[in-house]
């Protein structure tokens, strides 16, 4: 008889799964046949022949055939607007170079009504096949984008989202030109003469963000809640498509958390959400009483976190280094957020029980996000605080003991080491990447939990696509980016499931297939522990689950 099946009484079943390799993420019942579920919970997890014993009739019962059975996937750090959104809008994620994103806005332009912004996001200068023609630090000139958008304002972001091209109508709807000078935290990129290049990284961005919110907000709150609601429900729909159960929001609005609240209210999430708030300090606690949400609409939506930007991502040289970058002379990227004001929103967080989550890429942000919260959690060292570092991507190897003195979360994304990795000895020179990029199996060595995730739309949701980079650190030429920090199969999916649980306060609910936990399970084509490595990244979702009811199925 399977850990656990002992009831008091009989019950029945509302959806029992037979005939699985069942992959339970549970240390004391490491694997099983067969699950058995009652009222969206885990009643059973066994032998077949024991789970059968709780069908009744109106029990549904599924014959997995041998098909690997795991907890859903959490998506450990992603952004489910900016998901919806790119589903929604132009997706650049694909274009092999900058014609192709050229003709992708000329297209938008010739459906677009004069005067309606072109949005757009995924392009990455790093990964095209051609180099622009002119161009500056790889950078095509935005007066192309003016030939193909003569009427519109252009606005496309980085994939990183640290940085955008905006096209001529759109930089002087923003009063950005020549004379500009950079704002604190930002750089209006422009050549060795002076002439705008049309990229703006990180704070620079915002004028032209504000423009096109601006815009944005001539239309109704009506039509705006329905276009969001509709960018809600794609961007789920995607996430069931791939496995993925819960979603680690890194930086919702206080007016988005709101949504999302009535939606859980109402039974209407699809998947689980657990939200950061993003927003500066004074805002922050002006809106104090919207913390803490536990498991609004049966477990649907918590929002009990903080987000933090510190710099800027590697690609677009916005990581804040302790050194030069090695490709772009004494250039040591910046903090993009006010240190002072990050030590203050630090003291709120720890004052209010929430959890600060600092995004931090480079090793100098790196280094300063861990100062800020050691002077914090010294005051308690004692305290389940659970405080994260969002990335933590680039570290000085002296940092590594750091986070585990202070129990910091090490929360990371495979994915972006072998999407990054071309380019990564070309910022950081090879020493520096050797030893600080993309640490996992070091901070797991050190007793750091290290949890996974793709940053949507940073990279695709396919979480087969991350967990294949965490056990292999291949590329697509079939070279290996220091392979001596890959993760175990059991570490990846460990850090896809049960890691990102703890790492959001709920471990007791979800991560593992057990008694008593929410039945949010998956059904896959493949084994991911034994199948053979080329085979993860063809592994389809067979069914998805959440909550005890089937959502997808292929």
């Amino acid at each position: 008889m399977g850990y656990g099946s002992k009831l008091s009484s009989p019950e029945s079943a509302d959806l029992i799964l037979t005939n699985a390799q069942v992959y339970t993420v549970n240390k004391k019942q490491p694997s099983a046949q067969a699950v058995a579920i009652k009222d969206g919970r885990i009643l059973f997890t066994g032998s077949t022949a024991e789970a059968l014993k709780f069908k009744g009739a109106n029990t549904q019962v599924l014959d997995c055939k041998g098909q690997f059975v795991m907890p859903g996937f959490i998506e450990g750090h992603g952004h489910i607007h900016g998901l919806g959104s790119s589903l929604r809008n132009l997706n650049l994620m694909n274009a092999k170079n900058w014609d192709e994103i050229l003709k992708m806005v000329a297209d938008a332009a010739a459906k677009a009504k004069p005067g309606d912004w072109i949005i757009g996001r995924g392009w990455h200068q790093e990964k095209w096949d051609k180099k622009p023609s002119p161009e500056f630090l790889g950078y095509p000139y935005y007066d192309q984008l003016d030939k193909v958008s003569p009427n519109n304002p252009v606005l496309l972001t980085h994939a990183s989202g640290h940085s955008s091209y905006a096209n001529g109508i759109a930089l002087k709807i923003a009063g950005i030109n020549n004379r500009t000078k950079n704002p604190t935290g930002g750089d209006i990129v422009k050549d060795s003469e002076g002439k705008l290049i049309g990229v703006l990284e990180e704070t620079a961005q915002q004028p032209v963000s504000l423009a096109y919110q601006y815009w944005l907000n001539k239309q109704s709150p009506e039509v705006l809640k329905a276009s969001w609601a509709q960018s809600m429900a794609l961007a789920e729909q995607e996430c069931l498509r791939y496995g993925v159960t819960s979603f680690s929001d890194a930086g919702s609005s206080f007016q988005q958390v709101a949504w999302m609240k009535e939606l859980a209210e109402q039974n209407k999430l699809n998947i689980r959400h657990w939200a950061m708030i993003r927003d500066g300090n004074a805002s922050l606690r002006k809106h104090a009483y919207i913390f803490p949400i536990n498991n609004a609409g049966n477990g649907f939506l918590t929002v009990k976190a903080v987000k933090v930007s510190l710099d800027g991502a590697l690609g677009s040289y916005g990581a804040w280094l302790l050194e030069p970058y090695a490709d772009r002379a004494g250039w040591m990227g910046q903090n993009t957020f006010n240190v002072d004001s990050l030590n203050a929103i630090a003291d709120f967080c720890w004052e209010k029980d929430l959890q600060l989550c600092v995004h931090a890429i480079g090793d100098r942000a790196n280094k300063e996000t861990i100062d800020i919260f050691s002077t914090q959690i010294k005051k308690n060292k004692s305290k389940d605080h659970r405080w994260r570092v969002e990335h933590a991507q680039h570290v000085n190897p002296a940092e590594i003991p750091r986070f585990k003195e202070w129990n910091v979360i090490a929360s990371m994304q495979s994915i972006h080491c072998t999407s990054d990795a071309p380019y990564v000895p070309k910022r950081l020179g090879d020493t520096r990447a050797k030893e600080g990029a993309y640490m996992w199996k070091a901070f797991l060595d050190a007793g750091v939990v290290v949890t996974n995730g793709t940053d949507v739309p940073v990279e695709n949701i396919n979480p087969f696509a991350c967990y294949y980079a965490a056990v292999t650190r291949k590329l697509t030429d079939g070279s290996t980016f220091y392979p001596e920090q890959r993760m175990t199969r059991d570490q990846a999916l460990y850090s896809y499931t049960m890691a990102n649980a703890y790492a959001a306060f709920q471990d007791k609910e979800k991560g593992s297939i057990e008694k008593g936990k929410y039945a949010d399970i998956i059904v896959l084509s493949n084994n991911l522990i034994t199948c053979k490595e080329e085979d993860i990244r063809t592994t389809r979702v067979l069914y998805t689950i959440v909550d005890g009811k089937i959502k997808f199925q292929q």
